[in-house]
């Protein structure tokens, strides 16, 4: 059972985390030579979760619960009424008869049960749901953004490699044209055009590459753009903003991302799904679910004092005035007090707590569910991360060394006349593939590694003590 009150420890660790999770040896933003900003993936995550709209929202909803909190405790007002009584209707004269009177009386009325401070906590364990929502927002803006700087980022070393190799295929091209020229290779019309083919092919590529990574970049800047969260001179200023965005050209060096649990993901012990759920559990989310449990089953407490009477007391004082011959009348007081019998309770009383009950145990399965898709989630992420690395060592210790051993060994022999030029054409493609292959699995790895990242946000502590007991 969550407490009533959130812990400030698991708060704090749940930030701790997320600042663990965003803080890399990469520069900050900068400004380039050429006036380009510079932005690094550190400054993209921080950007977007300091200028999410969703974060104020949200804690305006948090204070909006938090005041309804206190107003919840609150007595009902008291009720005034003033009332003239018995007045005859055959003169209509104030002092014609002895029961006409001035009447003000005032009720108060008492809710039922507890039902005040109830309602209270109530409120006041829903407010505290708000933080872990906050934290668990945050931890995903950290995966969205950062995706999106990654793959912003494998677009343009793509472009980079590209262009590099570009001038390599245009010194192919010059080659296979002066040995034609010259008459003395084996080098055949065939061969220029080959060469010229695969320049266009490369340009093709680069247009490609250019219309993705301004995509990237265009989703980024939803993410960037402070133009509505602060306030512009005028709508052009905030267009000017938003363009601004896609000019941004992003670090040249891929961030190395750090594991918030290795254990967990490169233990060889098998962990059971009891486990991992526990793990789980100190999740920011499910921190949320939790308080909404708590809060439901305090709408148990509330709806089952519906069974307790509802009280009321009521006082009136009636003036009179005088009789006919002058004398004073006495002046009338009453006093009382009302109360309901919840006696035919099967078709309300009932029903409400069932209800309740109902709307309880919907929100456990939520939790339920949240749970799987964690683990399902982990599962996935953990598999996928494990294979790539396989993948990433086979490539840099094994194919990309071969592939180069290839392609200048084609080169050796078409400059020594016994080797074809289509075959140091597809060589050097081969390399180029590969290195843009092997740039796709580092981003991919670091993409995984951000998604586990957002698993173990604000649990870090205790994953470590369940997998050390493994």
């Amino acid at each position: 059972m969550i407490s009533n009150k959130p812990s400030q420890t698991k708060i704090s660790s749940v930030a701790s985390a997320i600042a663990l999770s965003c803080l890399f040896s990469v520069s900050p933003m900068s400004q380039a030579a050429n006036n380009e900003q510079i932005l690094s993936f550190n400054s993209a995550v921080t950007t977007a979760q300091k200028n999410d709209p969703w974060l104020t929202g949200n804690k305006h909803l948090q204070q909006a619960v938090e005041a309804m909190s206190h107003a919840a405790a609150s007595m009902p007002d008291p009720k005034m009424s003033i009332g003239l009584a018995n007045l005859p209707t055959d003169g209509f004269d104030f002092y014609q008869e002895g029961m006409t009177q001035l009447k003000v009386g005032i009720t108060q009325m008492f809710p039922r049960g507890d039902s005040l401070a109830i309602k209270n906590q109530q409120l006041r364990i829903e407010s505290e749901a708000y933080p872990f929502q906050r934290a668990d927002r945050k931890a995903k803006i950290a995966v969205t953004v950062g995706t999106l700087w990654l793959d912003a980022f494998r677009v343009q070393q793509s472009i980079s490699l590209i262009e590099k190799n570009r001038s390599l295929f245009e010194q192919l091209a010059d080659v296979a044209q002066a040995s034609y020229s010259s008459a003395l290779g084996k080098t055949s019309q065939q061969d220029i055009v080959r060469a010229q083919l695969e320049l266009t092919r490369l340009d093709d590529r680069l247009d490609i590459l250019a219309q993705q990574k301004n995509a990237y970049l265009g989703m980024l800047a939803q993410w960037l753009s402070t133009a509505f969260t602060t306030s512009a001179n005028s709508q052009q200023d905030a267009i000017s903003a938003i363009s601004q965005l896609h000019n941004i050209q992003l670090a040249q060096q891929l961030p190395q991302l750090d594991l918030l649990n290795n254990k967990l993901v490169y233990g060889k012990t098998w962990l059971s799904v009891e486990v991992l759920a526990k793990h789980f559990a100190n999740h920011p989310a499910v921190f949320a679910l939790d308080k909404k449990i708590s809060a439901s089953k305090t709408g148990i407490h509330l709806a089952e004092q519906q069974y307790q009477p509802e009280w009321g007391v009521n006082a009136s004082y009636g003036y009179r005035g005088n009789d006919p011959m002058g004398n004073s009348r006495s002046d009338f007081l009453s006093v009382g007090i009302t109360f309901d019998l919840p006696l035919f309770t099967e078709n309300r009383q009932d029903m409400v707590v069932k209800s309740a009950i109902s709307k309880t145990e919907a929100v456990k399965t939520e939790k339920i569910l949240l749970l799987r898709q964690l683990l399902g989630a982990f599962s996935s992420a953990k598999g996928r991360l494990l294979r790539l690395e396989e993948r990433k060592i086979l490539y840099q210790t094994r194919l990309l060394p071969q592939v180069e051993d290839q392609a200048e060994a084609s080169l050796t022999a078409y400059t020594n006349d016994y080797g074809d030029f289509a075959e140091v054409v597809r060589s050097r493609i081969a390399v180029l593939n590969a290195k843009i292959d092997d740039l796709g699995i580092q981003v991919a790895e670091q993409k995984l590694i951000l998604e586990l990242n957002y698993l173990f946000v604000g649990s870090l502590s205790t994953a470590n003590n369940i997998a050390g007991e493994q």
